[in-house]
């Protein structure tokens, strides 16, 4: 295997260690001091949901969770309402099932506004990885290792 691949993969392990050691916050309740760039867990309780990442932390947790943000902004939120509605199904096309759509049903609305209430309520967890290389196998290998719920890293 390439050497500058598998000196990236060696960083991975204790990055993750720090991150699962780390004393989760709420994202409602961002510390004053918090790295720039990194990977972030959200979970409740002892699941684990969502591993994302992020060269602002701090703006994408709030955009994950902020109650004016918009379907565009907070795509854990309306997975999440997606789930709850059994709206499951993305249609990429105009019209009924599209994301705007889906927006501006009232049932929808609502659980999308809960979904976002309920994410600034999680447990937030992020370690600072600001090597974009490092960040993106960072992401995917703390997905898989806690088995996060949320990530699929499926194409659209």
């Amino acid at each position: 295997m390439d050497t500058e691949f598998l000196l990236h993969v060696a960083s991975l392990r204790p990055k993750l260690d720090a991150l699962l050691a780390m004393e989760p916050v709420k994202p409602s309740l961002l510390p004053k001091q918090m790295p720039k760039a990194g990977v972030y867990l959200l979970s409740e309780g002892n699941e684990y949901l969502y591993v994302g990442r992020s060269n602002n932390i701090r703006g994408r947790i709030g955009r994950h969770s902020r109650p004016g943000a918009t379907h565009r902004m907070a795509a854990f939120a309306f997975r999440i309402a997606r789930q709850v509605t059994g709206r499951l199904d993305a249609s990429y096309k105009t019209g009924e099932g599209t994301r705007d759509a889906l927006a501006r049903e009232p049932e929808f609305a609502r659980a999308f506004v809960e979904a976002k209430a309920r994410v600034r309520e999680m447990d937030l967890r992020y370690v600072e990885e600001a090597d974009p290389v490092r960040q993106a196998l960072l992401e995917v290998y703390v997905a898989l290792a806690v088995k996060a719920k949320h990530n699929d890293f499926d194409n659209h």
